[in-house]
């Protein structure tokens, strides 16, 4: 399948494997490249001295290996918040990652630093008016991040957002993210005007992932109606599973966060904090016995019935796209 995502990222199908705090790891990242995709991961899932440079230093080389047309990413939050933004967009650049996707910011600095040495960035946005601003500082395309997406999920329906996004900004590379998981989603977000989809959720329930397997079967027994929004994790609303213990914590920020995350003088601060402590807290949560279960996860799940390797998953996307492609074709064909 040739679109414009394929083409700017040399890779054989328009899809994206998502960037997935703390699950994304190596061995996802290699398998979505040797499989045709690109494969994301966030940077701060590598908190500690060396860590990332030690895996941008292991992703080049196996790309450089490719036999196939594939690729990886990384994902940087480039609020002022993130502690580790700098440090790691600095790395990022020496290690010439291929293609950056921006969030929860302002995407300027790493335009400018990814375009100098001829990288693509693609900026997370939920609306026109985000979409715009990354698009006058040069982005190369956005992540359209709809209803139902695991983690900040957007507003918006995709089937609102894709089009919208496609009509005001017609050069971009729009890539749909948000509920899908299988390949009637895919093929449904290019006939919407996407050039590509990410996909997150439907990879926690892989083989590669070294999540919980309490946290993994979650992902397979839960249904669109288990996905609630939450304050607690990072002040922004993200999307996690209704667990009993999210039930218990509650989903919004009391009257103190909210005032402390709104004041001029504390904001920075609190929301650096509450962010610190969501990690540690999602940290805890993905480990096997742990009661404090806080799972991020779209409303994709749905849609995932079983636990199975990476490459599995790939190949069966790719196979239920064209399916879907010829029986829309069928459809349309005339007698």
């Amino acid at each position: 399948m040739q679109t414009k995502l394929t083409a700017s990222l040399n890779i054989d199908f328009p899809m994206i494997m998502a960037p997935m705090f703390l699950v994304s790891n190596e061995a996802m990242l290699k398998s979505g490249m040797h499989n045709g995709i690109a494969a994301t991961f966030p940077s701060l899932n590598y908190r500690n001295d060396g860590e990332l440079e030690k895996l941008l230093d292991v992703l080049n080389e196996e790309k450089s290996k490719l036999t196939v047309k594939g690729t990886y990413g990384i994902n940087l939050i480039v609020q002022k918040t993130n502690p580790l933004y700098e440090k790691h967009l600095k790395i990022c650049v020496e290690k010439k990652v291929p293609f950056y996707i921006t969030s929860l910011g302002n995407p300027k600095q790493v335009i400018e630093l990814a375009h100098s040495y001829g990288a693509k960035v693609f900026c997370d946005v939920t609306n026109i008016e985000h979409a715009k601003k990354c698009n006058d500082l040069g982005c190369d395309g956005f992540i359209a991040v709809g209803q139902g997406a695991g983690g900040h999920a957007g507003p918006n329906t995709l089937q609102v957002l894709v089009p919208s996004l496609h009509h005001h900004f017609p050069d971009k590379i729009v890539i749909a993210a948000g509920g899908i998981a299988t390949g009637e989603g895919i093929l449904s977000a290019l006939a919407l005007g996407a050039a590509g989809v990410s996909i997150g959720t439907r990879f926690i329930a892989s083989l590669e992932a070294t999540v919980s397997n309490d946290y993994k079967n979650a992902i397979v027994s839960s249904k669109m109606q288990d996905i609630v929004l939450t304050e607690k994790i990072s002040g922004t609303p993200c999307t996690i599973i209704n667990t009993p213990f999210a039930k218990k914590i509650g989903y919004k920020q009391n009257w103190l966060e909210r005032a402390l995350s709104n004041n001029s003088q504390t904001k920075k601060f609190f929301k650096m904090w509450v962010q610190i402590s969501g990690m540690r807290q999602l940290e805890k949560s993905v480990k096997p016995g742990n009661y404090q279960t806080l799972w991020c996860a779209g409303q994709s799940v749905e849609l995932i019935d079983d636990i199975v390797s990476c490459s599995e998953i790939i190949k069966r996307l790719k196979s239920e796209t064209l399916e879907a492609s010829a029986k829309m074709m069928e459809i349309f064909r005339v007698k």
